[in-house]
């Protein structure tokens, strides 16, 4: 078993959960409106559809990956929303189908990944742990998403725990991406699981904290809950400011919710 596998495995229960949820739906259902502005069911299963594409690329084909990062740094703001657009005109039952093809040769080709290869991808590159974690942390977000246009909770899991060192691993960016120096001292972050467990990062000594729930805390640093109604608390003014900007995702800073 590799570093990669047990992530894999909670990507694949994370799309099995969303694929539950949309595979009933009828024409409306995939119209229906996301909170994601423009966006319907369709679009969010169109953009994991084409995320899942070119990470695969990004394992199997780095010449054809390359072509794509040529492409994507022509538009750099409209080239994924303009693939998610096209695909989303795809029939329903199709875009599913291949959804379901396409995540489940990621899986395969994420498993075959040698200790120690660095995937290319639009940011820095990442190793095989860190890619499934990435794909992870997207499938329950853009999940939440249809969840929310669908109108059914979704149950938490220990799934979140990956979801969750992700967002804390992406402190440093979250303040690049602002224009802000990131703080130099570490930070603790203590964050109450799903099933009562006590999950921590950092320092115990730490002056900088952030505390509170795990699922709020994924709520936040992938920007789908406003701040307001979550509870996530930070003691220190760096540790506040970084509630303010938290963003597990690539690129540019987000709206939020």
């Amino acid at each position: 078993m590799t570093a990669a596998d047990p992530i894999i495995d909670d990507l694949r229960d994370e799309s099995d959960a969303l694929d539950a949820l949309i595979a009933p739906l009828d024409a409306a259902g995939w119209a229906q409106p996301t909170p994601a502005p423009g966006w319907t069911v369709a679009h969010q299963i169109a953009h994991l559809l084409w995320t899942d594409r070119v990470a695969l690329t990004s394992v199997t084909d780095e010449p054809a990956f390359t072509e794509l990062l040529t492409a994507a740094a022509a538009d750099p703001f409209g080239f994924v929303d303009k693939a998610a657009e096209e695909l989303a005109a795809t029939p329903p039952a199709e875009l599913l189908d291949q959804w379901r093809q396409t995540r489940t040769a990621l899986h395969a080709a994420l498993r075959t990944v040698a200790d120690g290869r660095k995937l290319l991808w639009f940011g820095p590159p990442m190793s095989a742990p860190s890619m499934a974690t990435a794909r992870l942390m997207e499938t329950w977000a853009h999940g939440l998403d249809v969840a929310d246009a669908l109108g059914v909770e979704i149950r938490p899991s220990s799934r979140l725990k990956s979801i969750a060192h992700l967002g804390v691993r992406t402190r440093d960016f979250a303040f690049s991406v602002h224009g802000l120096p990131a703080p130099a001292e570490p930070f603790r972050v203590e964050l109450t699981a799903p099933g009562g467990d006590l999950w921590t990062w950092g320092p115990e000594d730490a002056a900088q904290r952030v505390t509170g729930s795990a699922l709020d805390f994924c709520f936040l640093v992938t920007q789908r809950r406003p701040r307001a109604e979550l509870d996530v608390v930070a003691q220190g003014s760096d540790a506040e400011r970084w509630l303010e900007i938290a963003q597990a995702f690539a690129g540019p800073p987000g709206a939020g919710r």
